[in-house]
């Protein structure tokens, strides 16, 4: 099945965002997890190493899923995909 421009141009612009925001999870699940430790300072009253483990991590978590549907809604408008109500 051969895929038309506007579809190639659709699938690229998935990917792009995909890893994007794979790299956005990478460097929050293991960069900042990893040097949390030694950026030793009171964030909101906890140690700043507590609050990225226990707090910080899953709110940058569930910015990535809003901010990921939404961008994917956009794109399905775009490209005239979108699902109906």
């Amino acid at each position: 099945m051969e895929l038309t421009e506007t579809q190639r141009h659709y699938w690229q612009k998935n990917l792009r965002i995909t890893a994007i925001l794979l790299g956005v999870w990478f460097f929050v699940t293991f960069v900042v997890g990893y040097f949390a430790r030694d950026l030793s300072f009171i964030f909101f009253g906890w140690p700043f190493s507590f609050w990225v483990g226990a707090q910080g991590a899953l709110i940058v978590y569930v910015l990535i899923i809003g901010f990921y549907a939404w961008y994917m809604n956009r794109l399905d408008q775009e490209h005239g995909v979108a699902e109906e109500n």
